[in-house]
């Protein structure tokens, strides 16, 4: 096991990779019951192994990430009679962590928790780093706040049973972390794919170990995404865009497919910009495919512009955009959204 901690501006968030479900109690409040909540399917695959406690439910999917879950949410939490001493434990991926954290920020104005991350993705980004919030008419996490979980499992053995397009979706993140702060760990994902996709036990490990290990440093430096923070958004602006345009195509969802593309998008207007190579742009987009990631920009230029217009980094006309400067290095520029708006159309249908 190892452990990283970021030292938030509200507590210490400690996230344990390598730990176990089994002895969540070591990691609990002593004397504290927790309110667990979860997803549908994460009960019913390890709701025998969950601590004693009231389980609240919610469904699955980007759709539920609404206030109207986190409403229901505050409902079931004021029936059980809950106070300022309760603790909320989160068990599930990216979903569950983003809705319960920002539960437990807003509930009595703040109340503990803590999360038990149980998909590849939440474990190397949802989970970690202290963002909780919910969609607003389908855009990505307009609404919520800064607030660390006191502590984060990241339970590997979990993983075994989510689908292969979720290890992929993981996978996708995995590889941004390489090309924005590792390129070692960009070589050793590219040499190591198939024991990846396979979730080999050291390999996926290592993955989860250094992308949290990254992530956990960042945050530390810039909790609230003011400066050194933003470089995490590599591939996520027009990402974005395209996860939003996906829900209309029910095989092609989730977020890691999303950023996949966007870092494809990203890495071409970084070459465009005289930053990169197309040899480092080809590197990039065959070990995306060689994940079962997509990498082909078949989206309509107009649908992207109008939704990335709609993106939480924009300030006025302008947005701050993450460039690479080489596989391992990136260059947070403030740029007009014109500029990506011209690019975006000439790399777009």
């Amino acid at each position: 096991m190892k452990t990283f901690q970021v030292n938030g501006q509200q507590r210490l968030s400690s996230i344990h990779v390598g730990a176990s479900l089994s002895n969540i109690s070591t990691y609990l409040p002593p004397g504290v019951t927790p309110v667990i909540i979860t997803d549908e399917n994460i009960k019913a695959l390890y709701g025998a192994k969950f601590p004693k406690g009231p389980v609240l439910t919610i469904g699955s999917g980007e759709s539920i990430k609404t206030l109207a879950t986190v409403e229901k949410l505050l409902g079931e939490l004021i029936a059980l009679s809950c106070d300022r001493g309760s603790f909320i434990l989160g068990i599930g991926g990216g979903i569950v962590t983003d809705i319960v954290g920002f539960v437990a920020s807003i509930f009595l104005r703040g109340v503990r928790f803590g999360f038990v991350s149980t998909s590849l993705l939440a474990q190397v980004d949802a989970s970690v780093g202290g963002k909780n919030g919910v969609n607003l008419s389908a855009f990505k996490n307009m609404v919520g706040v800064f607030n660390q979980p006191e502590f984060v499992i990241c339970d590997i053995d979990m993983l075994q049973t989510l689908p292969k397009a979720e290890i992929s979706n993981g996978l996708a993140e995995i590889v941004k972390h390489g090309l924005i702060c590792d390129a070692a760990l960009l070589s050793f994902i590219e040499e190591n794919r198939q024991k990846a996709l396979d979730l080999d036990q050291d390999t996926i490990f290592r993955l989860v170990a250094d992308s949290v290990a990254i992530k956990s440093q960042v945050v530390q430096q810039d909790e609230r995404e003011a400066g050194e923070r933003r470089k995490l958004n590599f591939g996520h602006t027009i990402g974005h865009a395209i996860e939003k345009l996906n829900q209309e195509k029910p095989d092609q969802t989730g977020h890691g497919r999303a950023v996949s593309l966007g870092m494809v998008a990203a890495a071409l207007f970084s070459q465009k910009k005289g930053l990169i190579s197309q040899a480092d742009v080809t590197r990039i987009t065959t070990l995306l495919k060689a994940l079962n990631l997509p990498v082909n920009l078949d989206y309509k230029a107009d649908q992207i512009i109008e939704i990335a217009a709609r993106d939480k980094k924009k300030q006025g006309s302008d947005l701050y955009f993450v460039f690479l400067e080489s596989l391992g290095k990136t260059r947070v520029e403030k740029i007009r959204y014109a500029e990506m708006n011209d690019f975006i159309r000439s790399v777009f249908t």
